[in-house]
């Protein structure tokens, strides 16, 4: 039986899925959201006419990071009436504002609907400190840790002491050793572990490994003269790529196992991406919150953010002169998932031609072009829709999983494991199928009880 003292969750995005991330606590009278994410692909979310409750009933809204399947519903969640506090990082309430402007500019909305509910969000938005205990209502307490998903994400866990509960929400957590983000901090101990399982039955390559594939799959890539596109989410993979780029050609050792990607080779690496651009500059903003590793380098005066070969297309004439550059050049542009943005006109002309190499480094949705590129590649006939137009696959199709922003099997396991006590329950979401049964089936063999 139910103890009827402990909190209510709902799952209402991502329970069974990957993207639209959305969680209701419910407890004392006080109703707790935790994310309001977009579904992407064939992802499903619950309406918010269908919620258990109206938006204007929801006390707070905690956002464990700015990624859009995390935060992209919150205009909408404004429209229907919510005017509780919003909560979240420092990191995530200055990446916050350029995220939704973004999306709500691709949205439904109306131009004068987006002024307004812009400001509306800055009003209601709060920024926490990491491992720090803050107060809420009716002696419920919570604290944000470092998730080391990208800058500012977190993960939150909420007690109370009369009665006494614990339920922690991991968010996305990210793996160790990931440029410019310090490891996810330890957890503490809880009742309720509410994991995300995205990679729960993956292994990902170690950080050398990734290093050592990235630049000798660009070499491979460059040496026939052709593009090399890497559709990259603005926020986090991309500033991840740059950084790891600059260490390929400024760090002397790597330089002298890729001499080819040395700045004297003047391939140019092109950020076709202006939201992409504005992270970039808020990460620059953002060093308090570095890693050891990455303050150093600035130190050295190498900015790990910048280099060289690096170069801008802001307005669209630069996109513009970029799509009729001949190559060799690396092309980084969203979205991420190959659904929108600049990436698609890159696609669209450049994948026919069989000099050019797509390189995935991000999760890929059921449902999305991304997915669709990857799983027709090399077969006869093999094709994409892109905005409704077919476009043949005779483009190199590669993929370095070690660039994703999330834990693996092990790392997961790992960050489980290293609490200070077992959770009494744990219950899997944010997965495919086969990744919460994964994830289950290793959690099980050492001792947790998976819902």
């Amino acid at each position: 039986m139910r103890d009827s003292s402990f909190p209510t969750i709902v799952h209402l995005g991502a329970e069974h899925c990957v993207t639209g991330s959305c969680h209701m606590l419910q407890a004392k009278g006080i109703n707790i959201l935790v994310d309001c994410g977009l579904a992407q692909g064939s992802d499903k979310v619950h309406p918010i006419r269908d919620w258990p409750l109206r938006a204007s009933q929801v006390d707070y809204l905690f956002l464990t990071h700015a990624h859009i399947d995390h935060v992209g519903r919150l205009p909408e969640l404004i429209k229907n009436g919510f005017r509780g506090e919003i909560i979240m990082t420092h990191p995530t309430k200055m990446l916050l504002p350029h995220m939704l402007q973004d999306a709500m500019h691709f949205s439904d909305l109306k131009d004068e609907e987006i002024g307004p509910l812009s400001r509306a969000i800055e009003d209601l938005s709060w920024g926490f400190e990491y491992n720090e205990t803050f107060d809420l209502k009716q002696g419920i307490r919570f604290k944000l840790g470092r998730a080391g998903h990208i800058l500012g994400s977190s993960f939150i866990r909420f007690e109370s002491l009369d009665p006494p509960w614990s339920v922690l929400f991991s968010g996305d957590l990210g793996s160790k050793d990931t440029p410019i983000l310090p490891d996810p901090d330890i957890p503490d101990a809880c009742d309720l572990l509410i994991l995300e399982s995205t990679y729960g039955d993956t292994l990902h390559g170690d950080r050398e490994h990734r290093m050592e594939r990235l630049g000798a799959v660009l070499t491979k890539c460059l040496s026939d003269g052709g593009k090399v596109f890497v559709p990259a989410f603005a926020l986090g993979r991309t500033q991840e790529l740059i950084y790891e780029m600059d260490r390929l050609t400024s760090d002397s050792t790597w330089r002298k196992r890729f001499p080819k990607l040395t700045p004297h080779s003047r391939i140019p690496v092109c950020l076709d991406s202006p939201l992409g651009l504005e992270i970039t500059k808020v990460y620059s903003n953002l060093k308090p919150y570095w890693d050891s590793e990455a303050k150093e380098i600035l130190r050295t005066g190498d900015d790990p953010l910048d280099f060289g070969q690096l170069y801008a297309a802001v307005r669209f004439d630069d996109h513009a002169r970029l799509m009729a550059m001949k190559g060799p050049a690396v092309i980084i542009a969203g979205s991420g998932m190959c659904s929108g943005g600049r990436i698609v006109d890159h696609l669209k002309d450049g994948l026919e031609d069989p000099r050019n190499d797509v390189l995935f480094i991000g999760y890929q949705a059921e449902g999305s072009p991304g997915r669709d590129i990857l799983r027709n590649a090399g077969k006869p006939g093999g094709y994409v829709k892109l905005e409704g137009m077919r476009v043949s696959i005779r483009a190199r199709i590669q993929t370095l999983t070690g660039y994703s922003a999330h834990a693996d099997s092990r790392g997961l396991l790992e960050w489980v494991q290293s609490m200070p006590g077992k959770p009494k329950r744990i219950k899997l979401v944010h997965g495919g199928a086969l990744a919460r049964q994964g994830l289950a089936k290793k959690l099980r063999e050492v001792g947790y009880q998976v819902e």
